[in-house]
């Protein structure tokens, strides 16, 4: 299974998970967070990668690349984006 297929699973399962916590949300500062994230992991994760801290399997890749960062990596930072929030809705709900 290459990283892009796990990828889209995981965040298929985590976007399906939180759909109810989602529609109470605004939109708007979780999109620029999202954007927010995927530019850094842009910025950072090329830097590593020229660093040499780490490298990717060529056979688990698709070998598209924003800059420097495989496209896989991504999914990181979209999953937490959009997992970090929910979690913290969810959570802070149970407490009342």
């Amino acid at each position: 299974m290459t990283n892009i297929v796990l990828n889209a699973l995981v965040l298929l399962v985590l976007v399906a998970v939180s759909v109810p916590v989602l529609r109470r949300l605004r939109a708007a500062p979780l999109a620029w967070t999202v954007v927010a994230l995927c530019v850094l992991t842009m910025v950072f994760d090329t830097l590593m990668i020229r660093v040499g801290l780490y490298v990717f399997d060529p056979d688990k890749i698709l070998g598209v690349y924003l800059w420097g960062a495989p496209l896989e990596d991504f999914a990181y930072a979209i999953a937490a984006a959009v997992g970090m929030p929910v979690l913290w809705t969810a959570l802070g709900e149970r407490r009342r």
